[in-house]
């Protein structure tokens, strides 16, 4: 059983500020590139290369690679950084040496290609093995003895009450190996999959997702102070008041200090910038939405974990693709209003969002990774590399009032929509003659009704017997919809939607 501390002073963390600050005065001699670089990494093609680490004060530091060497003098507290010039993409394993007087690191087949950034909590940490024992199809990639030119390294780190520069927990970039294979996330497996499938150049993933941790750990903590809503937070953490921080408008349940704002941040991506990177993928929102958790605020949430996230690379414009939450449990409510604040996110610029409500399982953690991470390389492949594919199912834009029905327009429905079911890791399968379902009005008074819904080429016209002046529609809002059966053209769900923020329940009775 975990116990909510309540009593955690500041005391607790001095001896690993003190080992922070000392270490950086004490253990600069000897010469370190920072643990992010090892051998079989994959290095950011067509971009600026940082490259750091450590060594003796004002000591000359050089860094060779693919027929550059540059040059830098290291900093009185040891560290130092050079930037390589952008790099094409190559297939062959190369050698980076770091020399400074005596001392030499040499790193071994590293590639040039195309690097992400993944994180989240559990479902983005799920394994390729255990999808593979319920899904024969994910078992069979998993055992392909042929392996694809993708790179992965787990970043595990306990959470810092301070910023990092360097990682915790050594761990190396990882060859595609059955074996390797089976103990990576399966969503950004996937994603990395289909993207080399697609451009034909190693990918690289920097996997740091923590299961069971909300999304303020992750979030910097200048963040906070930066949005009015989300100051509170941090206020009351500092000051260790976590029963009012539970119950602020979109407060947060801190179980542990992994919990409190920034702390993964600190741990699991400051150590990390400014690694190149071509962009973050995300899958979380779980623990912002179970029992006694309020969803509500989690796109403010949002646009302060990604700006926070750029700002750490100094790219204010890195593409950030995220998945929403999947059907599970018709109690949760709180999901509910938290696909909806996920939706909401996509108004932040450059980012996309992955939908799975018809990937319905009977457990939290969907076993159909698959189709995630195909649908998340759908944004990267159309956004980010100019690829000319869709990139999601129909997305609400806008509800048009008429007399007693509600005309419904979607994003993404330029060929039309269509009623579908999808089973299992198959493509949908066209159902003409199924109505649509779980399309509801509310009325005068904000009650909600079942109602009739019927495609009229790219939009959706929705109406009730018992609603003679509708107010607003939805689509999709319960916890745990079965067979919600709008797609586009392409074979891509709609997305559930709420035109009235106002009228949709967010207190959740789901287990945590």
């Amino acid at each position: 059983m975990i116990h909510r501390n309540t009593t955690a002073t500041h005391p607790v963390w001095l001896p690993l500020v003190l080992s922070i600050l000392l270490c950086g005065s004490l253990c600069a001699d000897e010469l370190k590139v920072s643990g992010i670089f090892t051998d079989h990494a994959v290095i950011q093609r067509d971009r600026p290369v940082p490259i750091w680490g450590t060594a003796k004060a004002d000591a000359e530091v050089t860094v060779q690679f693919r027929g550059q060497s540059k040059t830098t003098i290291a900093a009185a507290d040891g560290s130092w950084q050079v930037v390589l010039t952008p790099l094409a993409a190559n297939t062959s394993g190369s050698s980076m040496i770091v020399q400074s007087a005596e001392q030499q690191v040499e790193l071994h087949d590293l590639l040039v290609g195309e690097v992400w950034y993944a994180s989240g909590q559990s479902n983005m940490q799920m394994k390729l093995a255990a999808c593979a024992r319920k899904i024969a199809a994910i078992s069979e990639i998993v055992a392909a003895a042929a392996p694809a030119n993708i790179r992965m390294i787990r970043i595990d780190a306990n959470d810092s009450p301070q910023p990092l520069r360097h990682r915790q927990n050594a761990s190396t970039w990882q060859l595609d190996t059955p074996t390797n294979r089976a103990q990576q996330s399966a969503v950004a497996y996937f994603f990395a999959r289909q993207l080399n499938s697609e451009l034909d150049v190693p990918i690289g993933i920097i996997e740091a997702s923590w299961g069971g941790k909300p999304v303020e750990g992750f979030i910097p903590r200048d963040q906070f102070q930066r949005h009015d809503a989300l100051r509170p937070i941090l206020t009351l953490a500092d000051q260790n008041k976590l029963e009012q921080l539970s119950e602020l408008e979109g407060g947060v349940i801190v179980r542990n200090t992994a919990g409190m704002p920034a702390r993964i941040f600190n741990a699991r991506v400051a150590p990390i910038a400014p690694f190149a990177i071509r962009g973050f993928i995300w899958y979380q929102g779980e623990s912002n939405a179970g029992r006694g958790e309020d969803p509500r605020n989690y796109r403010i949430k949002m646009q302060a974990l990604i700006e926070g996230w750029r700002a750490a690379w100094k790219q204010p414009k890195l593409p950030f693709y995220f998945v929403q939450l999947p059907a599970f449990n018709d109690t949760a409510t709180g999901w509910v209003r938290l696909r909806e604040e996920q939706r909401r996110s996509l108004e932040i610029p450059h980012t996309g969002m992955a939908v799975t409500i018809d990937l319905r399982d009977s457990d939290i953690h969907p076993s159909n990774k698959l189709d995630v991470g195909k649908r998340l390389a759908r944004w990267a492949l159309a956004q980010t590399y100019d690829k000319d594919t869709a990139v999601s199912g129909p997305l609400f834009k806008a509800a048009t009032i008429e007399k007693n029905f509600i005309k419904v327009e979607f994003d993404h429905a330029m060929n039309g929509l269509l009623v579908a079911r999808k089973q299992g890791i198959d493509p949908p399968v066209p159902t003409p003659d199924v109505t649509l379902a779980h399309f509801e009005l509310a009325d005068e008074t904000g009650q909600w009704q079942s109602a009739q819904a019927t495609i009229d080429g790219s939009t959706v016209r929705v109406s009730s017997t018992r609603i003679k002046h509708p107010r607003a529609v939805r689509y999709a809002c319960s916890g745990d919809p079965e067979n919600a059966n709008l797609y586009n053209q392409a074979g891509l769900p709609a997305s559930p939607f709420c035109s009235d923020l106002q009228l949709l329940p967010w207190v959740s009775t789901s287990p945590n």
